[in-house]
């Protein structure tokens, strides 16, 4: 395989601008509901862009957004029990590094196959955590648990990331943070867990920055929108497209 099949220096800018209007709609679909990596993801795919580039230039393309969610809900993150929100930020940085580590050391066609079983597995979580019936109490898991289990998240999130949210929600909610709190603190935690992948893939020529460029630019856009669409648009509808987006990618990868 030649570099220029991994990675396309030239895209139409026809096709820049579809990536940035699926970044206009990733940006405001997290901001609404999450997922919106299931829009950008197989946008890139579509636009000739192998699986991996696709992987690292979306992570990297959304992740202004990110910072931006983190920074907004600051104030109501925090930690459960005796694992403060700093360790659980360092415990997300050390992972997210580790799973970058690991998406750059697998090679192109092995993470070709892996693909389909990622979106598969993204899209049932993303399904069970928008569709579940919530509890109306919550098991209290003990600390050193929580933190494994976002150790594990992190890793998962720096390599791939689909339906890092729902994970993170239901691990802290578990551990005994409210809904409001939790939703704050996962943003915290997505944020540092990206932001380590984020320095390692901009090292790499992976990243197809002018894709990346337009999808940050419109998710920046699609962000600042989501925040007015906020009241205006029923969320289980978004988050049905979501998953029908992931269902559709996902039978498509499988056949194709």
């Amino acid at each position: 395989m030649s570099f220029a099949d991994i990675f396309p220096t030239t895209i139409d800018l026809s096709i820049l601008a579809l990536i940035a209007l699926a970044g206009f709609y990733a940006g405001a679909q997290n901001v609404l509901a999450g997922g919106g990596s299931f829009i950008t993801f197989p946008t890139l795919l579509l636009a000739g862009i192998n699986p991996l580039s696709a992987n690292m230039t979306s992570t990297v393309a959304l992740f202004p957004s990110q910072v931006t969610g983190a920074i907004a809900g600051r104030n109501l993150a925090g930690g459960v029990q005796h694992l403060n929100l700093k360790k659980l930020f360092v415990i997300s940085l050390i992972g997210g590094a580790i799973g970058a580590v690991l998406l750059l050391n697998t090679p192109v066609n092995v993470f070709v196959r892996l693909v389909p079983w990622l979106v598969l597995f993204a899209t049932v979580v993303f399904a069970w955590g928008s569709f579940r019936k919530k509890p109306l109490t919550t098991s209290h898991v003990p600390a050193p648990v929580v933190g494994v289990v976002q150790g594990a998240i992190a890793i998962y999130g720096g390599y791939f990331g689909g339906g890092i949210g729902f994970l993170m929600l239901a691990a802290l909610t578990l551990a005994g943070q409210n809904v409001r709190m939790a939703g704050a603190t996962k943003n915290v935690l997505a944020m540092a867990m990206n932001a380590s992948a984020v320095l390692i893939f901009v090292m790499s020529p992976l990243v197809n920055w002018p894709a990346a460029i337009a999808l940050a630019f419109g998710g920046v856009l699609g962000g600042l929108s989501g925040s007015w669409l906020l009241h205006r648009l029923p969320e289980k509808v978004l988050r049905g497209f979501v998953v029908l987006v992931g269902a559709v990618l996902t039978v498509w990868l499988f056949v194709r």
